[in-house]
């Protein structure tokens, strides 16, 4: 979709992410459970000041955006054992990914070319108006997606049959938009060849975050969602037909965001209530998760009023923020931070949860104590996981959910936010992360997947 859609983080999918936990003295002592505590890798840059790690597959092989010297572009990259790969450009200075890669290191995301787009989008988000295509990366080439006959498009994630999912534009003006911008439809790119798929409810437009190796996916489809009006619904989609999987009492936004194999579905919605999502405040919304028709609102860690899921796996387990890095498992919800030790004075602060593999590896966006944004692999000490010499023989401990404060205080006025045309219209103290797609009624696809910077 457009400036306006930008996706999973991708991004992003949305990862909105308050930077201060709020009203934390009213909260009741959270229960305390057993949980491993985990070791945090920085994963560093191409010599640039910011990244971001977007997923991790079963091998370990992680994905994300990393800025290059001097911050002169951001590229998309793949960590495969231990060795950073630039995947490079369509002809522009800038690329991106917003999921994990599959397990044959196959890699889809979104390019620049070097050809400014007609009607002055910015779809892959960078502030240059280039034309932004999908792209699939598989043995050190990136190749481009066909769109369905407009100038942009963004993949979103490529399952093990190589199907790749996302958006793409066609060549009819949309009419609920308010500049001058194509519809923006779901695609499924099987062997290159793009399928366009059905909407809910008569939607003009949609995208899909997530396919698992079974063909299923999800997203979501809307209008234009230029504006307060807009609304967004959570869709799945199972043999070429679409299924509105609901909202947790909200009018204005419900999308899913990931699918796992065993079926489990994992996206957000806002609440009752929310008749205005840029009412400042009165932003309401919760990760849900959604099984065999029920939907489940997943809460908040204390002192939140969002939650926002990114990826689940196959255990159930899932990753994503509220105004800090979460893990949810079967007892609950788990600020990632209170599993790290030596907070809140260790070497980075986990903003974002991104991804997590079988294994329980999870990466993300963290900040560091100089306030620069890197991405970062935490691994938990667990029994697989027991020749990691800094987990020095501890498997795990009681831990809590209670909120630690960040070590830099991270401000909307503190940062510059690259390809996000909302600063202006969030509420103080909302920073926006990876994958967004379609938050607040909105469609944030040009996002790149840690869209925050300090100057």
């Amino acid at each position: 979709m457009k400036p306006r859609i930008s996706t999973r983080i991708a991004v992003v999918a949305l990862l909105v992410v308050r930077a201060f936990p709020v009203g934390l003295a009213a909260q009741e002592p959270p229960a305390q459970h057993k949980l491993p505590r985990y070791v945090v890798r920085d994963l560093g840059t191409f010599g640039g000041t910011f990244a971001s790690a977007a997923g991790i597959n079963n091998k370990g092989w992680v994905t994300g955006i990393a800025s290059l010297r001097h911050d002169k572009a951001d590229r998309a990259f793949l960590r495969k054992n231990g060795r950073k790969i630039d995947l490079g450009t369509l002809g522009g200075q800038n690329s991106n990914v917003f999921s994990k890669p599959n397990q044959r290191g196959e890699v889809a995301g979104q390019a620049e070319t070097s050809t400014l787009d007609p009607l002055g989008e910015d779809i892959c988000g960078f502030g240059t108006h280039l034309i932004c295509l999908p792209f699939l990366w598989q043995s050190g080439v990136m190749a481009p997606l066909p769109t369905l006959g407009g100038n942009n498009g963004r993949a979103n994630e490529v399952n093990l049959n190589g199907q790749v999912v996302g958006w793409a534009e066609n060549a009819t003006l949309d009419s609920t938009c308010s500049s001058s911008e194509y519809q923006g439809e779901p695609v499924i790119w099987d062997k290159g060849v793009p399928q366009q798929l059905p909407t809910v409810g008569g939607d003009p437009d949609g995208f899909v975050n997530s396919i698992n190796d079974r063909g299923l996916a999800v997203g979501g489809s809307g209008d234009c969602i230029n504006g307060p009006a807009g609304s967004l619904h959570a869709v799945l989609w199972q043999n070429d037909s679409a299924m509105d999987l609901g909202n947790l009492g909200g009018k204005l936004f419900s999308q899913g965001a990931s699918i796992n194999e065993p079926g489990q579905v994992v996206g957000a919605s806002d609440l009752p209530g929310d008749t205005n999502f840029w009412a400042g405040p009165l932003i309401n919304y919760h990760a849900f998760r959604w099984q065999k028709g029920t939907l489940t609102d997943l809460g908040t860690l204390p002192g939140d009023t969002v939650s926002y899921p990114s990826d689940i796996n196959n255990k159930g387990q899932i990753v994503g923020q509220g105004s800090r890095a979460i893990l949810w498992d079967g007892e609950g919800m788990t600020d990632l931070n209170t599993l790290v030790p030596g907070q809140p004075f260790s070497s980075l602060y986990l903003l974002a949860a991104n991804g997590i593999n079988e294994r329980g590896e999870i990466v993300g966006l963290g900040i560091d104590i100089n306030g620069e944004l890197r991405a970062f692999l935490a691994i938990p000490c667990d029994e697989q996981h027991g020749d990691l010499e800094d987990c020095h023989g501890d498997v795990e401990r009681n831990v809590t959910t209670a909120p630690i404060q960040p070590p830099h205080a991270v401000t909307n006025s503190e940062i510059t936010v690259r390809g996000n045309p909302l600063l202006g219209h969030l509420p103080a103290g909302i920073v926006i992360g990876r994958r967004p797609e379609g938050l607040a009624g909105r469609d944030f696809s040009n996002m790149p997947a840690a869209a925050v910077r300090r100057p």
